[in-house]
């Protein structure tokens, strides 16, 4: 699977997920910083946290946020 998404990010051909894109800028900036011998396994995790950052920046843009007090009380009720 992994060979199938470097594969249609190499062939130009993006894809979305949450909204948002990985760009082959993006992608090969991060393959270029780890060491000549890396495992898929270790790509992957690197994507996927960019990705999670990059959805969690655009949802604080957009007001997507809940306040501490909020997140404190969700926390609670989900314990009960």
């Amino acid at each position: 699977m992994v060979m199938i998404i470097l594969s249609l990010y190499l062939n130009n051909k993006p894809i979305v997920n949450n909204k948002l894109m990985l760009t082959k800028t993006k992608l090969i900036e991060q393959i270029e910083k780890f060491p000549e011998g890396f495992s898929i396994d270790e790509l992957v995790e690197r994507l996927i946290l960019i990705e999670k950052v990059e959805l969690g920046l655009k949802q604080s843009e957009n007001g997507e946020i809940i306040s501490d007090s909020d997140l404190d009380r969700e926390i609670e009720q989900s314990f009960k």
